[in-house]
């Protein structure tokens, strides 16, 4: 061990970490398949490999290398699909140019985008604030949590009437719906429009606590409005909507990385799936 870390020890270290995080990649992708078993025989075959070689039996250490090493070679072919899978999502993951990655802002602007348009057109009350600097916290906590990918086919199944989320107001956190059925603060404000409802003044309850973004949809109307701070922009068609969004919640994301933060990121997505 001392002869291996004084000979160029970084260089050791290194190869080390990449075969751990290789041996660990391939152990999350195998996880509840088939090839997990064969991992495990495999895994035995390497530990009775060396009980026999440390006890001098020789000829079983024969037989068992030789197991192993044509083990190579059935594993290829009877798991031929998997492999070639695998690899395809190492090479992609890896050296696929980042700008191509979704935006999730993008993806949240799209996701909001068609929920609401499609509410619209069937005048589906909704309610949907998304967080901002100021936490929503409060208001998560009194709703029903479930921490999930935004899609627009779910905000739109939230919202269906006479289901038990659709009433109350859907909170995004962090490109995640944090909380349905959440309750807002009402405003008091005499300046509110007697025709607007109660979605629209808790909306602007909670553009006075907040900075969050609130988008509504109007039970009576279709029509679709958007709250944040003491703006409210009200009866907006596609284009107006899709402006408004965008200038609201676009952010926009470093496009140049070099090499080595190119193989962080890589990292941590695997790290994340794994962990998933």
């Amino acid at each position: 061990m001392n002869q291996f870390m004084t000979n160029q020890p970084i260089i050791r270290i290194l190869d080390i970490l990449l075969v751990w995080y290789l041996i660990y990649r391939l152990l999350m992708y195998a996880r509840g398949t088939q090839m997990m078993n064969l991992l495990k025989g495999v895994g035995i075959f390497l530990i009775a490999k060396s009980v026999s070689s440390l006890a001098g039996l020789q000829t079983v250490d024969w037989l068992l290398g030789q197991v192993l090493s044509w083990g190579v070679v059935a594993m290829i072919i009877l798991f031929q699909p998997e492999l070639r899978r695998a690899l395809e999502i190492l090479g992609r993951d890896l050296f696929k140019n980042r700008k191509s990655k979704n935006n999730p802002s993008e993806k949240l602007i799209n996701d909001i985008e068609k929920s609401v348009q499609y509410m619209s057109k069937r005048k589906i009350g909704a309610l949907i604030s998304i967080e901002g600097q100021d936490g929503l916290g409060d208001y998560i906590s009194t709703g029903i949590p479930l921490d999930a990918e935004i899609t627009n086919q779910l905000l739109i199944n939230i919202f269906i009437p006479n289901t038990p989320l659709h009433d109350g107001a859907v909170i995004i956190r962090d490109y995640q719906i944090a909380a349905a059925s959440c309750y807002l603060p009402l405003s008091d404000s005499t300046l509110i429009p007697k025709e607007l409802g109660t979605r629209h003044r808790a909306a602007i309850g909670l553009s006075e606590v907040s900075d969050a973004v609130t988008v509504i949809v109007s039970e009576e109307t279709g029509d679709i409005s958007v709250v944040k701070g003491d703006k409210m922009n009200r009866a907006l068609d596609r284009n107006e909507f899709r402006k408004i969004l965008e200038e609201y919640l676009f952010v926009e994301e470093e496009n140049s990385k070099d090499i080595f933060q190119v193989i962080r990121d890589f990292l941590n997505d695997g790290l994340q799936r794994g962990d998933k």
